[in-house]
C-alpha cells in the first residue's frame, strides 16, 4: 500500500471515529496514536497475523489490537463501504461474465486468476 494511500484512509478513520484519535492515559501519558493502531490492523488484515505478534512489532498490547481491528473494519466499511464493497450492477455483471467467457469459463461471474502467480513456500512432498 502507498504511503499517500495510508495517510488518506487513517484520516479518514480518524475523523469518522474517536476511538482513534490520541488521547492521554491515566497516567497522563499519551497513548497510542492513530497510525499504530490502524498499521497494526492493517497487517493483522493484509498477513493473516495474530495479534501478539503484533504486540512485538508495533508494541501494542493485544486486547488494544483487537479492538483497534474491529473499530477499524467497522469505520472502514462505514466509510468506503458505498462505493467499494456495493454489490455489482448489470454493467459490472456483463463485463465479468465476458471476461469469463474470453477465458472459456461460461456463465462465470469472475475470478481470482492465480495462475502467474509465484508461490514461495508450498508445501511439496
Amino acid at each position: 500500500m502507498s504511503r499517500e494511500l495510508f495517510m488518506h484512509i487513517a484520516k479518514a478513520v480518524e475523523a469518522h471515529c474517536p476511538y482513534f484519535m490520541q488521547k492521554r492515559n491515566a497516567s497522563g501519558e499519551l497513548g497510542h496514536n492513530v497510525l499504530k493502531k490502524i498499521a497494526a490492523s492493517a497487517r493483522m488484515l493484509a498477513y493473516g497475523c495474530p495479534a501478539d505478534v503484533i504486540d512485538d512489532w508495533i508494541h501494542i498490547v493485544e486486547n488494544t489490537v483487537i479492538k483497534s481491528l474491529k473499530k477499524f473494519v467497522k469505520s472502514a466499511i462505514d466509510i468506503f463501504g458505498e462505493h467499494y464493497l456495493r454489490e455489482p450492477n448489470a454493467e459490472d455483471t456483463a463485463r465479468l461474465m465476458q471476461m469469463g467467457e474470453s477465458k472459456g469459463f461460461r456463465s462465470m461471474l469472475g475470478c481470482i486468476d492465480c495462475i502467474h502467480w509465484r508461490w514461495e513456500n508450498y508445501p511439496a512432498a
